[in-house]
């Protein structure tokens, strides 16, 4: 018999990273700041380390693009959470509407002891269409962006998402510049369910409880991102994140852990 799990007890409510609570001390410095990812047009490629999957007890390393590109119709961009391109125009001053294709990530058994020794199956990487909303402005000194963005995946068995993702700027010092992101993203019961939920198949395999996801919020995140000029023309850029996975992706048998953090560091080009 499916079954949902209960409540979680109180040491397991949501809370701050520990190493991402300094981020706040920034703030007072937002008056010299800028957002290090809305620079002129960005070309790289950085090294990145994440889970096998949101909710893995495992740690990887990758290579990703470092890219950013805004001309007057198109757009390509990695600074902005997912590798994505497409189309936007103005509506507003400041206020920006497109529709874009995006990159999404999948979960391969073989990156998790955990997933690999319980036969769970590999979840394929795939691609996502859908449209945004971005806001360029500021809050008192401190230069935002804005982006709401809903997108369905071209697998119908994958779902949909949606996630609101708001960047700052609160630091700069000399060739040094900093700001603070933070993101909520929520799903579908197809979307928790292709990642989270345990069929009654593979439960008899895996000795693992089967478990329904419905839809909801799926995970919050609270980062740093920061850029450092080598020359003229080119720039090293990071970014430091804690994830922690909410409603039933938390409570799925497949999470090891609530709580993951990604890091990444490359090198771009400006031009």
């Amino acid at each position: 018999m499916r079954h949902r799990a209960t409540a979680t007890s109180s040491s397991n409510r949501p809370s701050l990273p520990r190493y991402l609570a300094p981020l706040l001390a920034l703030l007072p410095l937002a008056a010299a700041a800028q957002d290090p990812t809305t620079d002129s047009t960005l070309l790289g490629v950085g090294v990145r380390s994440r889970p096998a999957y949101d909710g893995s007890d495992t740690q990887r390393a990758e290579a990703v693009p470092v890219v950013r590109y805004y001309g007057p119709v198109l757009f390509v961009r990695s600074t902005r959470g997912p590798l994505e391109a497409g189309a936007h125009f103005e509506v507003l001053p400041g206020l920006n509407a497109g529709l874009q294709a995006a990159y999404e990530p999948g979960r391969q058994a073989d990156e998790s002891d955990f997933l690999e020794n319980r036969r769970i199956p590999d979840v394929d990487a795939g691609a996502s269409y859908g449209g945004h909303l971005e806001w360029n402005g500021k809050l008192g000194p401190s230069p935002v962006n804005l982006i709401l963005r809903a997108r369905k995946h071209t697998k119908a068995e994958r779902g949909a998402q949606a996630d609101l993702r708001f960047t700052a700027g609160v630091f700069q010092a000399g060739r040094f510049t900093a700001g603070i992101v933070a993101q909520a993203t929520w799903a579908n019961a197809k979307s928790t369910a292709s990642m989270y939920g345990v069929s009654p198949e593979q439960s008899a395999l895996s000795a693992l409880p089967a478990f329904e996801a419905g839809s909801g919020l799926q995970a919050g995140s609270l980062g740093l991102i920061w850029a450092f000029d080598l020359a003229p023309r080119w720039v090293l850029v990071g970014n430091l994140e804690g994830r922690r996975l909410q409603g039933d992706a938390a409570r799925s048998p497949l999470a090891e852990r609530r709580s993951n953090y990604y890091a990444t560091v490359g090198v771009a080009y400006r031009y």
